[in-house]
Parts: C-alpha cells; sequence; structure tokens
C-alpha cells in the first residue's frame, strides 16, 4: 500500500533507489536490514512502533525503521472511476498487521484516493490496537522526491525551529550560513552513505494544517504535502546529494526519528490502549499554475 513511481505529465516527481520496486520482506526487521528493501518511492512507510534508527531496551530490539513497509497487504476494496457516469473518484483500500504470538498487534487501513482531472493523492489512514494489552506507537511517512522536480536550484519549502538529527556532528548542510532550503549540485561529500537531515517542529496555519513542498521554477513545477499538526507535529528533512542517487525527502512524523528507547526515555512515546484506534490523513498536489505556487510559497514560508 506504499506508492511507488509518480508522473506528472512527462515529469516524474518520485526517486527510485536502485532496488526498485521490492517485494514485502517480513523478516527484514533487524538492524539496517530496511536499507536492503528500500526502493524509495512517493511514499514509504515506517513504524508502526518504531522509527527512526536500530535500538534496543529492555523492551526489545527493533531494526531501521520498522517493519510496516514489508509487510503485505490485503485489498479490501478497490473504486474505479466512470467518467461516462460522473463519478470522477477512484481508490484503494488494504489492511496491514504488523503483530506477532506474545507480542503487539497494530493494524494498518489504509486508502488511497483521487479524483481524475485533480493532480492530488490522498492518504487516510488508521491505526488500531488489536490486542489486549497497550501498545508503543510511532508513525513516519517518507516521502522521497527525486529528479526532475529535485535539481540544483529547486526550493525546498517547509517552516518551523528546527535540530540537526540526533547523533549528527560536523554538518555542512544545516549550519548557519548555508541555505540548506536550496538543493546544490551533486556533492561528493554524499558519495556512499554521505546525509543530512533536520527534525522541524513544523509550524501550522490558523486551522492547524501545515504545509511543506518543493518548487523547481526551472520547469514550473511545485508539490505540495499537507498534513494536520494534531496528527502529525513533526517533519524531517532528509538530503542526500549523491551523483546518481540524488534525493530529498519531506517526512512528515507522529514523532522526530530518534526510535522508541528515545522516545520513551523523553517521555514522548504514544501508547495505543486495546481498541484504541489514531486517524492520519495526509496529501500531495502538484501545483502548475503561477497563482497556486505563489499561494504554496506564502503558505510554507522560508521564514522560522
Amino acid at each position: 500500500m506504499d506508492i511507488a513511481d509518480a508522473f506528472y505529465n512527462q515529469h516524474c516527481l518520485a526517486w527510485l533507489s536502485h532496488a526498485g520496486i521490492t517485494p514485502p520482506e517480513p523478516f527484514s526487521n533487524r538492524g539496517m536490514d530496511w536499507l536492503r528493501t528500500f526502493g524509495g518511492g512517493l511514499l514509504t512507510t515506517c513504524g508502526l512502533t518504531h522509527v527512526g534508527g536500530p535500538d534496543a531496551d529492555a523492551h526489545g530490539e527493533r531494526g531501521l525503521h520498522g517493519p510496516i513497509s514489508n509487510l503485505p497487504a490485503e485489498i479490501e476494496s478497490i473504486v474505479q472511476p466512470d467518467p461516462a457516469a460522473g463519478r470522477m473518484e477512484m481508490s484503494i483500500t488494504g489492511r496491514m498487521n504488523q503483530t506477532q504470538v506474545f507480542g503487539p498487534h497494530l493494524q494498518l487501513k489504509r486508502t488511497v484516493s483521487g479524483t481524475i482531472g485533480q493532480a492530488s493523492i490522498r492518504i487516510h489512514d488508521e491505526v488500531t490496537n488489536r490486542g489486549n494489552a497497550p501498545v508503543p506507537h510511532m508513525l513516519l511517512y517518507h516521502i522521497n522526491l527525486g529528479w526532475p522536480l529535485v535539481d540544483e536550484g529547486t526550493d525546498l519549502l517547509w517552516q518551523g525551529p528546527w535540530q540537526l538529527a540526533e547523533g549528527k556532528t560536523g554538518a555542512k548542510i544545516f549550519r548557519e550560513g548555508n541555505n540548506f532550503r536550496k538543493c546544490p549540485a551533486p556533492l561528493d561529500e554524499h558519495a556512499g552513505s554521505g546525509e543530512e537531515a533536520a527534525f522541524i517542529a513544523v509550524t501550522p496555519d490558523a486551522s492547524g494544517q501545515c504545509t511543506c513542498g518543493l518548487h523547481n521554477p526551472r520547469i514550473g513545477l511545485a508539490v505540495a504535502v499537507r498534513f494536520q499538526k494534531k496528527q502529525l507535529p513533526w517533519l524531517t528533512n532528509w538530503q542526500h546529494w549523491g551523483k546518481g542517487e540524488y534525493v530529498t525527502g519531506l517526512e512528515p512524523a507522529t514523532n522526530p526519528p530518534i526510535g522508541q528507547a528515545k522516545a520513551r526515555q523523553q517521555g514522548e512515546l504514544i501508547f495505543l490502549a486495546p481498541g484504541e484506534s489514531r486517524t492520519y490523513d495526509l496529501a500531495i498536489e502538484v501545483l502548475d499554475q503561477a497563482v497556486k505556487i505563489n499561494e504554496l510559497l506564502n503558505n510554507a514560508s522560508q521564514a522560522d
């Protein structure tokens, strides 16, 4: 139920890793195993009980970004559009179960929908604790954007106070005096595993909606990502400017990706009671009209 390729007319929007589209591998949940199956794509889901690097504590061991993106989905329904009858809506709904005997049982029910004639994808998620004991819960939407949308000179649009990702020192991108909101040319220091990320306490508008995105004036396109602060109060901006692996991620989340153990220590870990559900709504929209692009530039101000 994640989203791989995405195009707007002739322009690709998403970044795909060299792994490409991989089948679910449910036991890829130790250490850095997640990277072997990380195909990138417009959306990769992280969670449902852990987001961040591998960690371990008295409550167990957890691999990078959790198992949910490696679990197969059971398709519940597909709604096809019928333009001749005036029905322009389309959707697909599936369920995934992150569960084990004597362990947590979380269910993710996802609906991905759209409307013919509108360049927007909507994601509605419901996470439910189907077990009989409280369960930790963390969720992150790994939105991976690539060339030609992401290119040298593309503007990164987000608003809010930020901090460097946990454990990182010697920042070359997210530092005073560097314009980290404009995509650079490929960087030699990002060959291999070079990367940087910032954790952003994203700023909402008066209605509680958060907006972030990208704008590439060369091709006249922008992408807006919209979500609710009360559902997803954090945003991570991942930047990896390697040659042939040129990508930036906009990642709304329940927590910054610091891992379950750290979130627990800081008193920020969410717990779902038996039968309890949480819902999340996310929209990804492509803009090509100057008026709409200017609205995005104003709403996702580059001022902190």
